[in-house]
């Protein structure tokens, strides 16, 4: 079944490894659905950094995934494969994607495909996969977080994090988040975290042991602060690493780990398969998608591009100022 999409499209290209300036637009030929995938006309597509480091050659896309840069969008299905049962044409979806989101037209597997919830428009809406697969599978599913449990997030001001406050907050946690300016501790506090910690002139592992150590801790910096994360946790506390801003080697003392019964675990979403992302999809409609339609959890957007500037976007995401979600307008 097919809407008659077009042969060519416009797409973002990597040309080469390298920085921003290596993003170009281009004409590309539009995907063809195979069995269980639908094809999206994008209207928004989210920008993360995993796309930042695909750019500069340090973040290789599965073999079966398109080279186009992008791991969520919103729009319309466009077109669907054999076997597709969930959606039909013209089903207005958000979606976690394998790749290719830079682009007029996406694919990706129906079941890792959600409604937009009541409410939401499609810029938001484009805003939520990424993030929200990301953060419930490993604050919940990892973490084992529950309520009235004390749990920290670094990087509370970005897509990550600004999820991660409300998402844990709604689950009824005690919510503690690093920043690094006053205004983005200010926008972490706003958001529902109790106490938000500037780590420039802070000492977050003094703040968490003084209010009881963290049960939960979600981190995307690692280097240095993996040492600190592991004192900074609760007895039983649970460490959950999800990037290594700072590097993924350190050395550090394990005896703590075993006196304490400290866990350590982490992911990165993108390879896991098809069947582990289908399954976090449908514990995001049913946990998750509630939340955002009562406004409990609402993407904070801290800027729109357009696709022919998705150059401009990376260098914004690279600056890290922004707080919140940047997003590409595509139709």
């Amino acid at each position: 079944m097919t809407l008659s999409p077009p042969h060519m499209m416009q797409a973002i290209e990597i040309t080469a490894p390298g920085g921003p300036e290596v993003l170009k637009p281009a004409e590309v030929t539009v995907p063809v659905p195979g069995h269980g995938q639908i094809l999206i006309r994008v209207a928004y597509a989210g920008v993360n950094r995993p796309d930042a480091l695909q750019r500069a050659g340090l973040y290789a896309p599965p073999p079966t995934a398109s080279p186009l840069p992008g791991l969520e969008a919103s729009g319309h299905v466009a077109a669907v494969g054999p076997g597709v049962t969930r959606w039909q044409l013209g089903d207005a979806v958000t979606a976690l994607l394998p790749g290719g989101g830079y682009a007029e037209y996406a694919l990706t597997h129906e079941d890792h495909a959600l409604p937009i919830p009541e409410g939401v428009t499609l810029r938001e809406a484009a805003c939520l996969p990424e993030t929200c697969f990301t953060v419930w599978s490993n604050i919940s599913l990892r973490g084992g977080l529950q309520a009235g449990e004390r749990f920290l997030v670094h990087g509370g001001s970005s897509g990550i994090g600004t999820t991660a406050i409300q998402l844990a907050r709604a689950m009824g946690a005690r919510v503690f988040a690093t920043a690094g300016s006053p205004e983005k501790c200010a926008a972490c506090v706003a958001l529902g975290a109790e106490r938000a910690i500037n780590y420039r002139d802070e000492d977050f592992v003094a703040i968490l042991r003084a209010a009881g150590g963290a049960d939960v801790i979600l981190d995307m910096v690692g280097g240095s602060y993996l040492p600190r994360n592991v004192k900074a946790l609760a007895d039983d506390g649970r460490l959950v690493q999800i990037a290594f801003l700072q590097g993924a080697k350190v050395e550090m003392n394990f005896a703590e780990v075993m006196t304490r019964r400290l866990t350590i675990t982490g992911s990165t979403l993108r390879p896991q398969s098809d069947f582990a992302k289908a399954r976090y999809a449908r514990h995001l409609r049913k946990h998750v998608w509630p939340l955002v339609a009562t406004g409990a959890l609402r993407p904070v957007i801290d800027s729109e591009f357009a696709l022919a500037d998705a150059a401009e976007a990376h260098r914004r995401i690279e600056t890290s100022d922004h707080i919140g979600k940047i997003v590409l307008k595509v139709s």
